[in-house]
This record gives C-alpha cells, sequence and structure tokens, in this order.
C-alpha cells in the first residue's frame, strides 16, 4: 500500500523520464544504503587484492629475513611493507596477507559456488518432480545434514590430501543441503501460481518451465544465501587451517596465519592479530551486503532503498 502510494506521487518529469538502466537503479539503491557502500567497496578492493596480491608481493611475501623476525608493527625504519610488522621468519605480515587473500577468497568462492550449482539443481528437480523423486533428493540432504559439518570436513580431509580441490569439495558437499531445500520450498510455493498453470495448459515442457519461469524467481534468493554463506565458508577454512588439516605451507591462508601465529602470542600478537581482522571484516562486509541484498532484490522492501536515492540525489 505504501509502495503504491509513493510510486504514484511522482512528479511528471519522472513519469515521462525513460526507465532506468537495472544496474543504474541497482547502484542508487547501494548509495542510498552508506553501510552496504563501505562493505561493497572494502569487499571490491579484497577481490582486487586477491587477484593482483600474489603477482605483486610474492617475492615480499616469501623472502626471509631473520634479523626483522617477530618485528614490530608501525615500524617506520623498514619501510612501509613492514607496516604490519614480521611474522616469526621476517617475512612481511602485509604481503602475506595480501597474498594469502587469493586463496582464502578462492576457497569460499568456489565452494558457494559448486554448493549452489548443485543444490539449486536438486532443489528445482525435487520441487517439480513426483514425490517419489522429492523424497529421494531430500533423505540424501538430511543424510548430509546428519552429520555436523565441521566434523565431517575434518573426517574427510584426514582421509584425503589436504588439498585446495579436497578442501574445497568437502566444504560445498557440507553446504549443498542449505540451497536444496530452499530452492525446493520456493519451486514449491511457485508451482501453484496462476502462470505456471497457464504454461502448463499451453504445453511447455518442464524443463523450459524450470528454465524460463522458475529459476529467474529463485536466482535472487539463492545469491542472498549465498552471500551470506559466503562467509560461513570462509570462516570454516580458516577453522580447518587453523587445526592443522586444511592449506598446508608452502600455500597460505588467513586461517594458516593464525595457526602459525599461535605460538607467538605472548610476545608477538600482530602475528595473529591482522589476519584475524583481515577475517571479521571480509565476513561482517558479506553480513551487511547480504542484508542490502535481501532488501534491493524483494519488491515487497526496494522502495526503501530507491526512496532514499532519490532523496539523496535531490
Amino acid at each position: 500500500m505504501i509502495a503504491s502510494t509513493l510510486k504514484c506521487a511522482r512528479s511528471p518529469a519522472e513519469a515521462l523520464a525513460p526507465p532506468r538502466h537495472p544496474s543504474v537503479a541497482m547502484l542508487k539503491m547501494l548509495w542510498a544504503d552508506k553501510f552496504a557502500l563501505a562493505a561493497a567497496i572494502f569487499l571490491l578492493i579484497a577481490l582486487f587484492c586477491a587477484i593482483f596480491g600474489p603477482s605483486l608481493m610474492e617475492e615480499a611475501a616469501t623472502k626471509l629475513n631473520l634479523r626483522d623476525r617477530n618485528a614490530p608493527p608501525f615500524d617506520t625504519e623498514r619501510g612501509w611493507m613492514f607496516v604490519l610488522g614480521a611474522d616469526s621468519l621476517g617475512r612481511s605480515i602485509l604481503a602475506r596477507i595480501l597474498v594469502a587473500s587469493q586463496n582464502t577468497l578462492l576457497i569460499a568462492a568456489a565452494s558457494v559456488a559448486f554448493a549452489m550449482l548443485v543444490g539449486g539443481t536438486l532443489g528445482l528437480i525435487a520441487g517439480y518432480s513426483g514425490r517419489r523423486v522429492s523424497d529421494t533428493i531430500m533423505r540424501l540432504a538430511d543424510v548430509i545434514m546428519s552429520f555436523p559439518s565441521l566434523l565431517l570436513a575434518v573426517i574427510v580431509l584426514y582421509m584425503l590430501e589436504p588439498s585446495i580441490l579436497n578442501l574445497v569439495f568437502v566444504l560445498a558437499i557440507t553446504r549443498i543441503p542449505i540451497y536444496l531445500r530452499t530452492t525446493r520450498a520456493e519451486v514449491l510455493e511457485i508451482r501453484e501460481r496462476m502462470f505456471i498453470q497457464a504454461a502448463q495448459v499451453m504445453g511447455a515442457s518442464s524443463a523450459r518451465i524450470i528454465l524460463r519461469h522458475m529459476l529467474p524467481i529463485v536466482i535472487p534468493t539463492l545469491v542472498t544465501i549465498g552471500t551470506l554463506d559466503f562467509a560461513f565458508v570462509m570462516l570454516a577454512e580458516s577453522s580447518l587451517s587453523f587445526l592443522g588439516i586444511g592449506i598446508q605451507p608452502p600455500e597460505i591462508t588467513w586461517g594458516l596465519m593464525i595457526a602459525q601465529g599461535r605460538a607467538y602470542l605472548n610476545q608477538a600478537w600482530w602475528l595473529a592479530f591482522w589476519p584475524g581482522v583481515a577475517i571479521i571484516l571480509t565476513t561482517m562486509s558479506l553480513n551487511l551486503l547480504s542484508g542490502w541484498l535481501r532488501i534491493a532484490l524483494d519488491p515487497l522492501q526496494r522502495w526503501r532503498l530507491e526512496m532514499g536515492g532519490n532523496n539523496n540525489a535531490n
């Protein structure tokens, strides 16, 4: 009711103006939420570091200098590269954080993408197919969910070699049921709508109905869940690396940096502090951006951000 009233209250100039491109509208809504805007900027910086960090900082992250071992942060005599201090082998913590961002974000992104693809596909099939197929798929999800995700990852990685590929596979398997159950619940509600029944009467195939009519409605929900789940997967990877069964040296992640700095907490707290700050800021940014996406992709709540963007523009 409020949204329709606000829509009708537009000026004649706004009513005659051509419709904005969806990307422009999304940017205006992002500008209306300053916390989400700051989170998006931080995540873009983290993405830039993950893409270009290893090529720019590889030498500084691996160069040993035992004379500067456990050097404290903010020491201007060693240059800006050691602004966050040095680790137990004299390597720049700043450079190692930038290099480690690639593995950390890559593992989380690949796990979420794989889990979303498999879980979403199975959810679409379970929601639209008959009872027997749906029950079979849901029992599979129940089996996976019956094991604690972190414990299942520990058991599998203990039996397999701790590599990036195995870590992505294990983390993705533990997250599939979330996307499966969410997609199935959405499809069960969507298939009762009038336009789905009209498409069935007109002879549209099941594949066309799922891909052309159901999937576009389900995708915004999956993207919102994936943004929030990205933070969980990143924390799970950091936990496994901290326990020593995740990524192994010479590869590096933020969780492994915390594990390596655990023995020096009393005399060199910065070894574990700065990678922990990177994990906290990334996780918080993802949570803020997930909340913004939940509103921006919901037609019933989007007017809040649109009105905020219009007020800022005026």
